[in-house]
C-alpha cells in the first residue's frame, strides 16, 4: 500500500509537470478560445443588429420620401385640376360674351335694316300719298294704316 502512495505520488508529480500543464493550457487555450467565440457573435450580434437599425430607418426614409412624393403629386394633380376647370370656365365665359357680341352685332343690323326699310316704306308711302295728291284727312289715314302696317311687320 505504501509502494502504492508512492507510485501514486511519483506518477502525480510526473503528470503535474508534464502531461498536466500542457492539459490545462490546451483547457485554457479551449476556454480562451470559447470565450472569443463568444464575443465575436455578440460583436456580430450587435453589428447585425446596428445594420438591421439601418435599414429599417432607410426604408422608414424611403416610405417617408414615398409618401411626400404621393402627396405632392396629389397636390399637384389637384392644383392642374382646379387650373383647368378655372380655364376651362374662362373659355366658356369668353365665348358666351363672344355669343352675346355677335347676338348683339346681328341684333343691331337687323334694326338697322328694319329702320332702313322703314324709311324706304315712308317713303313709299309719302310718294303715294303725294301722288293721290288727298286732303289732309285722307293722308292722315294713309300715315296711320302704314304705321300700322308697320307695326304689324315688327311684331313678326
Amino acid at each position: 500500500m505504501a509502494w502504492t502512495l508512492i507510485i501514486f505520488l511519483l506518477l502525480l508529480f510526473v503528470l503535474s509537470k508534464f502531461a498536466f500543464k500542457p492539459l490545462f493550457a490546451a483547457v485554457e487555450a479551449r476556454e480562451k478560445a470559447l470565450e472569443d467565440a463568444i464575443e465575436g457573435a455578440k460583436r456580430d450580434r450587435a453589428e447585425t443588429e446596428q445594420a438591421l437599425a439601418q435599414q429599417r430607418a432607410q426604408l422608414e426614409a424611403a416610405r417617408n420620401e414615398a409618401q411626400q412624393i404621393i402627396a405632392e403629386s396629389r397636390a399637384t394633380a389637384e392644383k392642374m385640376r382646379t387650373d383647368l376647370l378655372a380655364q376651362t370656365k374662362q373659355q366658356q365665359e369668353e365665348m358666351i360674351e363672344q355669343a352675346r357680341r355677335t347676338i348683339e352685332g346681328e341684333k343691331s343690323a337687323a334694326i338697322a335694316d328694319l329702320r332702313r326699310e322703314a324709311v324706304d316704306l315712308a317713303i313709299a308711302g309719302a310718294s303715294r300719298v303725294i301722288e293721290q295728291n288727298l286732303d289732309s284727312t285722307g293722308n292722315r289715314q294713309i300715315v296711320e294704316s302704314f304705321l300700322a302696317s308697320l307695326d304689324g311687320k315688327a311684331a313678326r
